[in-house]
């Protein structure tokens, strides 16, 4: 999934749950959210991934000396 997927379902849930609508629907499917924690915890989740994203992944090299050659 890309960024710009991410943010579009971030937005269009956001907008349900303000709306106070549990129903959803993307690429032609319909998620209905039984209780408002569900719905809370799918945007926590969307949130996650995009912040993960937009973060990267960072290597980070740490010298390693061996006196033994």
């Amino acid at each position: 999934m890309t960024l710009d997927d991410l943010k579009a379902r971030h937005s269009t849930l956001l907008a349900a749950r303000y709306s106070g609508t549990r129903s959803v629907s993307y690429d032609g499917k319909t998620v209905t959210y039984g209780t408002d924690a569900e719905m809370a915890a799918a945007i926590a989740d969307i949130e996650r991934r995009i912040a993960s994203i937009e973060r990267g992944s960072r290597r980070i090299f740490r010298p390693h000396a061996v006196k033994d050659l």
